[in-house]
């Protein structure tokens, strides 16, 4: 059985091992959580291509010890080429109403390949607004860790190899007809048959990435600005243009990440952050905010963690968090008043104690509510860091699909995002394309600041699931007394599909209880038990918790290649 780790000092939590151990390095280096949480999303990059990468966008959540939690929105915009034009060009979109000529090729993004490469890849700009307020928050007297030191790990590992993990290798297979036929992917990341064909590597092989190296190599000795409007940003906008993305160098250029406004709501213990628009991070805070209404009115106990009871009203909550966040999240750009601030204020009011009393009055604890759902995909990694100093980060970083776009770019290795399919080729639709807007994104790491002192950073991957599993993991921690090991470790749900999934039932894991799934049942929720009794389909889940007293504990998912390493 897993257990908690508990020490006085830092603590990392993370979906791969070494990822973890080298946000461990450099917080013995004498670094902070926000530095240490830059060397942690490095090494991910490398040792967890197909879901993450350099190429991808980022969020975070940073609480220093005497202020307020921020946020670091590191989405990147779509190219000020992509637009409907753009893609009718190609053979995308909607029919013309008037002539009713068919498309040439579909109705939507393509999902694989140059064309689904269409918004600028925003995470090295949050690494580099994270420790811009690391060193304006940081004691005079401390130097910055450099570079360097930051990034080494990841370029060793990059340069010498890491070891194939399994779901690398199940989601090569998986993907291969496709993957295999993107530029660049086959050589950095399939072997070959004996007849010559591509196909996935083994868990076990060793991937070496020698041009993500000399990019990461280039990255410490230029400065992070250089991914953007340096020589690397030239040549990787070049090679984008040459493969056929609408991105330019002109969108690098203009790309900068931003410090905004966490959305936060009051529970009765604690206040619980997370990212606003474009991310759906205003649904995993409802739900939240709902679960404590339902249990105030409904007398749901301490003792009724994974009862049915505990799981139908986070399901039922899930719904009504969905159905807002479905009717509202867009472009931050495209809320109300066109306003970051204003965006962020349209969002807050669905997490004042009204509104969510009036959602929760509209749950019924004896019946489900009925379903007909289209979620979204999503690979995605998060990773928790926090530092002796009281530091603490909860930080998710992903390049959408599995594998990306699949596009390699030759000279850096930089393996780009699909994050563009989020948006609509119709007109006038919450989320329809046009240059410079943000695509709805799934990522949303939280962040929680308990009455008592305590902080946790928590968060998983896994698209819709994201805000699922979150509730899940906080509720059995704050609610049902649960140590942070066992709320992640514990049997999980899904309400609806993702990794590919066609099926949006209640998915529940194997060992959960047969009479769980009956009574669930009779509730009115369609149910399916998954075979596995750790699936991938629900995630890989984190957390780090900080005392007041100094003790730190970290766990991560025994569904992932996860480690927690204290200091």
């Amino acid at each position: 059985m897993m257990h908690t780790r508990r020490g006085f000092g830092g603590a990392c939590a993370a979906p791969h091992h070494l990822a973890a151990e080298a946000g461990r390095d450099i917080l013995r280096d004498g670094g902070n959580a926000i530095e240490a949480m830059v060397a942690m999303a490095a090494t991910i990059a490398v040792v967890y291509p197909h879901m993450n990468g350099i190429g991808g966008d980022g969020f975070w959540l940073i609480k220093r010890p005497g202020l307020a939690p921020i946020a670091i929105d590191a989405c990147g915009p779509a190219a000020a080429l992509a637009s409907r034009e753009f893609y009718a060009a190609q053979g995308y979109g909607v029919a013309d109403d008037e002539t009713g000529a068919p498309l040439v090729n579909g109705d939507s993004i393509p999902t694989r390949g140059p064309l689904s490469a269409l918004t600028v890849a925003g995470t090295i700009g949050g690494w580099q607004e994270a420790l811009a307020f690391s060193a304006d928050t940081s004691d005079a007297e401390r130097a910055p860790l450099p570079l360097a030191t930051l990034l080494r790990q990841a370029i060793r590992h990059a340069n010498d190899g890491v070891a194939v993990s399994a779901s690398q290798q199940a989601l090569s297979e998986k993907h291969l007809a496709v993957l295999s036929r993107q530029p660049g992917f086959a050589q950095r990341y399939l072997g070959q048959s004996e007849s010559g064909e591509p196909m996935a590597l083994e868990e076990g092989a060793r991937l070496r990435q020698p041009a993500l190296a000399m990019t990461l190599a280039r990255l410490a000795d230029a400065g992070l600005d250089d991914f953007y409007r340096g020589e690397l940003a030239a040549h990787m906008a070049q090679e984008l243009q040459s493969a056929g993305s609408p991105l330019r160098l002109e969108d690098l250029n203009g790309y900068r990440a931003q410090r905004v406004t966490p959305l936060k709501v009051r529970l009765r213990d604690s206040e619980v952050y997370n990212l606003p628009a474009p991310t759906q991070g205003l649904a995993t805070l409802m739900i939240l905010g709902l679960y404590d209404e339902l249990s105030a009115r409904h007398g749901i106990s301490e003792a009724e963690g994974n009862t049915p009871r505990h799981l139908h009203a986070l399901i039922e909550a899930t719904k009504r968090a969905f159905l807002v966040r479905d009717s509202l999240i867009t472009s931050p750009d495209c809320l109300e008043g066109g306003l970051v601030e204003s965006g962020i204020a349209t969002q807050q009011a669905h997490l004042s104690q009204d509104a969510l009393a009036q959602q929760a009055a509209m749950i019924d604890m004896q019946a489900a509510l009925e379903w007909p759902y289209e979620p979204a995909e999503g690979d995605t990694i998060w990773m928790g860091a926090t530092d002796s100093e009281g530091t603490t980060v909860s930080f998710i970083q992903s390049v959408y699909w599995e594998f990306g776009s699949g596009m390699v770019l030759p000279s850096s290795g930089v393996m780009w995002q699909n994050r563009g399919l989020a948006f609509d080729l119709a007109p006038d639709r919450l989320r329809s394309l046009a240059p410079g807007r943000k695509p709805f994104h799934t990522l949303n790491p939280s962040l929680a600041c308990f009455d008592d002192g305590r902080v946790m950073a928590f968060g998983t991957m896994g698209g819709e699931g994201q805000p699922q599993t979150q509730a899940a993991v906080f509720t059995r921690i704050a609610r049902h007394g649960m140590s942070l090991q066992a709320a992640i470790s514990a049997p999980r749900w899904l309400l609806g599909r993702t990794w590919g999934d066609v099926s949006t039932s209640l998915k529940l894991e194997s060992r959960l209880e047969d009479d769980m799934a009956e009574a669930l049942r009779e509730l009115g929720h369609e149910v399916e038990v998954l075979e596995d009794a750790y699936s991938d389909t629900l995630g890989h889940a984190g957390a780090v918790m900080r005392h007041p007293d100094g003790q730190v504990e970290a766990a991560h998912d025994p569904r992932s290649d996860g480690g927690a390493a204290l200091t």
